[in-house]
């Protein structure tokens, strides 16, 4: 008969390997639900990057993702870099330019600017170099390094590792050109452009999504070959989108505008957020959200998303957020929301000078 020998108790650090990874990054994390201008996070000189940053892990990413953002200094640049999680940059602030290859491949560059959004191909070196001599850029980037972190808990595979994604990217001299495709799919239409590379999000065309609502319009995004998406999303002056659920780790950035955002548990007390430009939210899994345009423009917010790609389905639930919740979907119809929603946002406008664009319910004033 084999003894039974004393089972040792585990006394090590059990936190979650991305976590302990942080610390040693010597920047802050920031953390809530909320951040109300990503252009004025205080950040700290983080020498692995060669510039200054900080990590954004706001409590809606439910450990899917995270996000940090990035200064590159006057006429600086950052250290090259190369990594095993998907990255989806969007310049905040600054002009400038990244430089991408393979090892022993050709190395390309091309230029971006405020609103310009791009994913460097998965484990391919690339630099970002700041061309303005008197300003810093600054950049927002949402990654997948939670889940990649903890899964191999090792830094020099994630970091060191020599592997080439030639079928993601191959050295293909128009890869970040610009040009696009629009493409759909059963169930979202024609409104996925799939690119790897978009200017300004500011000026892409975008497609009215009238299952949610007001006259928004949108446009999603597959880049670099990603399991990591993208949307931009728009409102009417006087409007607000239907309120809906999803997964978690969606980094909603506003891009113009100015409004607020409803955050909700099922029956829970509703919070409230007001934006402008350069803030962010992350609603957590199956919270409901609504977003609320009181500005005299037309609001937009760009979404970066955790494995929401319509191209590459990594196996996540297939949320139905233009669906009515009546019909097993994850989105509130407007007949059936509080009426206190809608008092509210006409409120605030009244405040404001502007006219309501919404349709009257029936049944109510």
């Amino acid at each position: 008969m084999t003894e039974l020998k004393e089972i040792p108790e585990i006394t090590s650090d059990n936190r979650p390997f991305y976590q302990k990874w942080q610390e040693t990054e010597g920047i802050d994390v920031i953390k809530g639900f909320f951040l109300e201008d990503l252009r004025k996070v205080p950040l700290k000189p983080w020498k692995r990057k060669g510039g200054l940053g900080a990590f954004i892990n706001l409590e809606g990413t439910g450990g899917e993702n995270d996000a940090y953002v990035c200064e590159i200094p006057p006429g600086g640049s950052l250290q090259p870099q190369k990594h095993l999680f998907e990255e989806t940059i969007f310049i905040l602030e600054g002009r400038g330019s990244t430089s991408i290859w393979n090892e022993g491949g050709v190395k390309q560059s091309f230029e971006w600017q405020p609103g310009s959004l791009f994913s460097p191909p998965l484990n391919a070196w690339h630099q970002h170099f700041n061309s303005q001599g008197d300003k810093p850029v600054r950049y927002l980037a949402v990654t997948l390094a939670p889940i990649i972190m903890n899964i191999f808990h090792n830094t020099d595979f994630i970091f060191n590792n020599s592997f080439q994604f030639k079928d993601r990217y191959g050295d293909q001299k128009d890869y970040f050109s610009g040009e696009g495709r629009l493409c759909k799919t059963p169930d979202w239409d024609s409104r996925i452009w799939e690119t790897n590379f978009v200017p300004n999000v500011l000026g892409i065309n975008l497609i009215e999504w009238k299952k949610r609502g007001a006259g928004g319009k949108s446009m999603f995004f597959e880049l670099s070959e990603n399991s990591m998406a993208a949307h931009i999303s728009e409102f009417p002056v006087g409007t607000y989108k239907k309120a809906h659920r999803h997964g978690p780790g969606a980094h909603v950035t506003i891009v113009s505008g100015e409004g607020y955002t409803l955050l909700w548990q099922e029956g829970k007390p509703i919070q409230r957020y007001d934006w402008e430009v350069g803030s962010m939210i992350v609603p957590p899994e199956m919270w409901w959200h609504q977003h609320f345009n009181v500005g005299k423009e037309p609001a937009k917010y760009l979404a970066i998303h955790a494995r929401f790609s319509r191209k590459h389905k990594s196996g996540m639930k297939d949320w139905k957020i233009d669906k009515n919740l009546k019909e097993g979907g994850d989105q509130i119809e407007y007949e059936d929301e509080d009426p206190m929603i809608r008092e509210m946002f006409e409120k605030e406008l009244s405040k404001r000078g502007v006219e309501c664009q919404m349709p009257k319910l029936e049944g109510r004033k």
